[in-house]
């Protein structure tokens, strides 16, 4: 596994795990990764796939990565909108791992988070197709210092919603 406190090798090869490679995705094609995504997260609602009860005091129940995921969609909406909006934002902390617990991740309905998530999804997405060729070079920053185009948030945003489905299918096995 490449270095965690290094994210830029989520942009330049593909994730050894879940073998998703955003640098053969293009920002424009985010969208359809999007929606797809949640559509494979309802049907593994649909297979009873996304439940409570961690599999390890270490490893996220799949009812858990669901929250996150809806999460992640909200997130990066508020951040795509910052990103339109603004001349290189800076976007406030998000601490993943505060929020499962503040949030009572895995406390929550499966059925209504999924459909949250499909329907953040859909923002997202159809944001996403309205962006223009000039917005997709425009800036913004996490709190950490790393900096993104809206092309680069896109895609590195990509990879996360799809990697949690990939950990919730391991779970399984």
């Amino acid at each position: 596994m490449p270095d965690t406190k290094d994210w830029t090798w989520v942009l330049e090869r593909e994730c050894p795990d879940c073998g998703f490679d955003a640098s053969q995705a293009k920002a424009d094609e985010v969208p359809g990764l999007v929606r797809d995504n949640a559509a494979r997260w309802r049907k593994a609602l649909d297979k009873g796939l996304v439940a409570s009860g961690r599999p390890d005091d270490s490893t996220w129940s799949s009812l858990e990565y669901a929250c996150h995921v809806r999460d992640v969609y909200r997130i990066y909406l508020e951040r795509l909108d910052l990103m339109l909006n603004e001349d290189d934002p800076l976007f406030e902390n998000w601490d993943q791992d505060a929020s499962a617990v503040d949030d009572r991740y895995e406390e929550q309905d499966p059925r209504t988070v999924i459909a949250d998530l499909l329907d953040a999804a859909e923002l997202l997405a159809t944001r996403l197709e309205g962006v223009s060729s000039h917005q997709w070079g425009r800036p913004g920053r996490r709190s950490d210092g790393a900096s993104f185009r809206v092309a680069t948030i896109s895609r590195y945003m990509a990879h996360d919603p799809i990697h949690h489905l990939w950990d919730v299918m391991q779970q399984r096995d």
